[in-house]
């Protein structure tokens, strides 16, 4: 119960700070066009501002990396649940990889990695399959949360349009492990 707390209370504050600081995260079906090499990207002289939120989405990829490597590692997921949390660790790796090419074509620099022991996980509370499978659908549906209010932030069409893609990878995988808590996968009609 407390950990499903920390969860709650992390989402919010997670939200908060991403809507601050301008999150989004590049979906790599739709942003797979922005690293092609030899295509040129048209950056408006308000790139300056998506460059910032591309590198605050980089940050948070390489959190969310660190994240299911947590939980990998933690020797709590059964099988199937740890091929899961791979995966979706994987597709976090691929929106990393997609954003660092991104943001270079843009002529920035991309932040840097950070230990997962930087990020303070509450790995002292995660003591079995359902913690953490709660912590990663909170972060999962607080990402979502954050890409719905940028969508319309950005000065390039094409990062909005990659914008929206990852939204809904990032929902498909809190529905996912909230099916795999035994939750209500759609909990509400509209996302917040």
């Amino acid at each position: 119960m407390q950990g499903m707390q920390q969860d709650q209370a992390c989402v919010p504050a997670r939200r908060e700070w991403c809507k601050r600081s301008g999150l989004f995260v590049a979906g790599l079906g739709a942003a797979s066009s922005l690293a092609l090499p030899g295509r040129a990207l048209a950056a408006p002289a308000a790139a300056a501002g998506d460059l910032q939120m591309l590198n605050t989405a980089l940050g948070l990829e390489y959190q969310a990396i660190a994240a299911y490597q947590v939980g990998a590692e933690s020797g709590l997921l059964q099988k199937p649940v740890l091929a899961l949390a791979v995966s979706f660790q994987g597709q976090h790796k691929a929106h990393a990889g997609v954003l660092e090419t991104t943001i270079r074509r843009l002529g920035g620099t991309p932040v840097a990695p950070r230990k997962p022991a930087d990020y303070g996980f509450p790995t002292d509370r995660l003591k079995n399959q359902a913690d953490v499978l709660e912590f990663a659908a909170g972060l999962e549906k607080g990402a979502a949360s954050a890409y719905l209010g940028t969508v319309g932030r950005f000065a390039m069409p094409q990062l909005a349009k990659a914008a929206a893609s990852i939204l809904g990878d990032e929902t498909m995988h809190w529905a996912i492990l909230l099916q795999a808590l035994g939750k209500d996968p759609v909990p509400a009609a509209f996302i917040a």
